[in-house]
């Protein structure tokens, strides 16, 4: 079927019903091997999104009407959030051992909180964007006269990485006010600071080994592009997918909803 497709209808020794899940290294490389394709096609949708933000972002960078490309590349990022959230529900469905089709999926959770999630996807981009001037200009500087900023630009990026993935995860399966998804993922964030921290460090490993060896990562750009964005997610919602799921019980609750489904089908009339 090749890199891109699987067929789930393939006869093979399958896994038992009680069979329980791998966990750490293990789970991470089984879903990475067995979901490669799906990654790829995720990265590929999602840097699609952002691709209009980006060059006008980078055309602001290299001095081309710089006020106004940075102004018009945050206008351009209202695509973001929506993606994110398909993102982060596609991602989330490998890890329950779903198997779905990722156009389908991509579009229909794009298309449901397309709306709800761009103000935060567009504040995302605006983050994101400040840092690149700030470390831009950190590197540049006197580093010893910089210690504060850069104290400052790594505890804000440590905040960031923890509070992000718990606003689009709950975009993504629970029905609730924006300002109350802020609130609930701030609260969640430090409430499982463990796993929040362990899912910000392991999801920002890639984007810290790329700045730390610029230039010479620039060479692995088309490598980023093709699944850097999916390892990294992957690798931070391994850490607090868990206890997300089992504060809004995610999988329980749709586990019990197909069984319901299934009892209600064989209960019909023929």
């Amino acid at each position: 079927m090749g890199l891109f497709s699987r067929n789930f209808n393939k006869p093979g020794p399958g896994v038992r019903k009680d069979e329980p899940r791998k966990k750490g290294a293990a789970r991470f490389f089984e879903l990475l091997f067995r979901d490669f394709g799906d990654l790829v096609k995720l990265n590929l949708l999602f840097c699609i999104c952002i691709l209009p933000t980006l060059i006008t972002f980078m055309a602001g960078l290299f001095g081309f009407l710089a006020g106004f490309t940075f102004i018009l590349s945050l206008i351009l990022a209202f695509p973001v959030g929506g993606a994110l959230v398909a993102y982060v529900y596609y991602i989330t469905k490998m890890m329950r051992d779903d198997p779905s089709y990722v156009w389908f999926e991509f579009k229909r959770k794009f298309l449901e909180n397309f709306k709800q999630a761009a103000p935060a996807g567009m504040l995302c981009t605006a983050f994101v964007y400040a840092q690149v001037l700030l470390w831009g200009g950190l590197v540049m500087g006197d580093p010893g006269g910089d210690l504060l900023w850069f104290i400052i630009a790594l505890l804000s990026l440590l905040i960031f990485g923890m509070i992000t993935p718990y606003i689009f995860m709950h975009f993504a399966y629970v029905d609730l006010k924006s300002l109350r998804v802020i609130k609930n993922s701030v609260l969640m964030s430090f409430g499982y600071l463990p796993r929040s921290f362990m899912g910000a460090l392991m999801g920002g490993l890639i984007w810290m080994a790329f700045a730390l060896f610029l230039p010479v990562s620039l060479m692995f750009i088309p490598f980023i592009a093709l699944f850097g964005v999916s390892v990294s997610m992957l690798l931070c919602l391994m850490w607090v997918w868990s206890p997300f799921d089992k504060y809004f019980k995610i999988e329980e609750t749709l586990v019990e909803r197909m069984e319901e489904g299934e009892n209600t089908q064989e209960q019909e009339p023929q």
